[in-house]
C-alpha cells in the first residue's frame, strides 16, 4: 500500500505492507492539535474532545449490514449473456483478524464461484480450521515471513491446475501469486508489491512489473487471463481523491502509473474504467485515520483486468463499498466464459 500521505504522520494500525512502515492514506484534514479522545472503530488517531454543544463526527463504520446488499447482476455482457461466472477478490488485511470482524459471513453470502483474497497474513500450519470453507476446494499460500503478505484461493469447480508464484525467489519468498488453470481461462490472484515509505522498495517493484508482465503474456498465449487483487497502484487521477499531493508517494508515482498503462497495452482491460470511466468517488481502500472511509477519502487498488479478447464477456464489475472488515473492500466481477 502507499506510504504517507496528507500533512500528518500517520502509520496505518494494520501494520507496515509489505514490511515497510506505511500509510495509504490520501490527504486527509489537519488534525487538531489537542487529542483527548480515539476513535472508537478502530482507528489509532485520537480525536479532539468534543464540547457538549458539538456535533458528534460521523466515525468509520465497521459493521457490515448484509441484507442491504443485492448480491445478484441484471447486466449483460456487451454480447448480449447474463453472466455464468462470479469472482470476489478482497485484500482481508489478515485472514485471522478477518474472523473475528464476522468477514467469513460476507463471503458465504456472495456466495461467488470463485474468491481470491490477498495480504492472509498467516501460515498455512496456523490456519484456523474456520477458513477452510465448505463447498470450495481452497488453495493457501504463505510467505517466508511470518505474518506477512500470503493468498487464499477458493473456488467451486477444481481447477485443472494450480501453480504458485513467478518461479522468482525474489519475490515468491513473499507469497504475492496464486494461478489456477480451468478450461477457458486462466485466473491470477495477485498481491503487487508496496514502492514503500520515501518509495525505498520502487526499484523491486518496477522489477517486478516487469516480470510480472511476462509471465501473464505467456498465460495469455495459451487461453484468456482474468486477473485479480491489490495491485497497488491507482491507475489515473480519477482513482484517489487527493491525486496532486499524492504524486511521490507509492501507488501514485509517475512510474508505477505508467508501468500500468504498459501492461493494459500488451492487450489487456481495466474492466472496472471499462464500464465507468467517469465514474468518481470509486474507491477500494481507505485508511483507518481521520475517519477516512466515512468521508470516502479513498484510493482505487483493486482490480479485475481481463485479456482484451474477452472485455465484452463482462456483465460487472462492482466494488462492496458497502462490506467491511478491513481497509480494502472487496471487488467482485460478474462475467459469461
Amino acid at each position: 500500500m502507499p506510504p504517507k500521505r496528507g500533512r500528518a504522520a500517520k502509520k496505518d494500525s494494520k501494520g507496515s505492507k509489505d514490511g515497510e512502515k506505511k500509510s495509504k492514506t490520501p490527504k486527509a484534514e489537519k488534525t487538531p492539535a489537542k487529542k483527548t479522545k480515539r476513535d472508537e472503530s478502530d482507528t489509532e488517531e485520537p480525536v479532539p474532545k468534543r464540547a457538549k454543544t458539538e456535533a458528534k463526527p460521523v466515525m468509520n463504520k465497521t459493521d457490515t449490514d448484509l441484507n442491504a446488499i443485492d448480491f445478484g447482476c441484471k447486466n449483460l455482457s456487451a454480447s448480449g449473456k447474463k453472466y455464468n461466472l462470479k469472482i470476489s477478490s478482497w485484500n482481508v488485511s489478515g485472514i485471522r483478524a478477518l474472523l473475528k470482524k464476522n468477514g467469513l459471513d460476507y463471503i458465504m453470502k456472495e456466495d461467488a464461484d470463485i474468491v481470491a483474497l490477498q495480504e492472509t497474513k498467516c501460515n498455512t500450519d496456523k490456519l484456523p480450521p474456520e477458513v477452510k470453507l465448505k463447498n470450495y476446494h481452497y488453495y493457501f499460500l504463505d510467505s517466508k515471513k511470518p505474518g506477512y503478505c500470503g493468498l487464499a484461493l477458493y473456488t467451486k469447480e477444481k481447477p485443472i491446475d494450480i501453480k504458485y508464484g513467478l518461479d522468482n525467489s525474489e519475490f515468491d519468498d513473499d507469497g504475492r501469486l496464486i494461478t489456477a488453470e480451468y478450461p477457458n481461462f486462466y485466473l491470477v490472484n495477485v498481491y503487487v508489491p508496496n514502492s514503500g515509505q520515501k518509495l525505498v522498495t520502487l526499484p523491486k517493484r518496477l522489477k517486478w512489473n516487469e516480470t510480472f508482465k511476462a509471465y501473464i503474456k505467456e498465460l495469455d498465449e495459451k487461453k484468456p487471463v482474468i486477473i485479480c487483487g491489490d495491485m497497488n497502484v491507482a491507475h489515473q487521477e480519477i482513482d484517489l481523491t487527493n491525486p496532486k499531493t499524492n504524486t511521490k508517494n507509492a501507488g501514485f508515482t509517475k512510474e508505477e502509473r505508467e508501468d500500468m498503462t504498459d501492461f493494459l497495452e500488451t492487450g489487456f482491460v481495466d474492466t472496472f474504467r471499462a464500464l465507468y470511466p467517469d465514474k468518481t468517488g470509486a474507491y477500494t481502500f481507505w485508511s483507518y485515520f481521520a475517519n477516512a472511509r466515512s468521508k470516502n477519502i479513498g484510493w482505487r487498488l483493486d482490480y479485475f483486468l481481463v485479456s482484451e479478447r474477452i472485455k465484452d464477456d463482462v456483465c460487472d464489475n462492482v466494488m462492496r463499498d458497502k462490506v467491511y472488515g478491513s481497509d480494502h473492500c472487496p471487488i467482485v466481477l460478474y462475467v459469461h466464459i
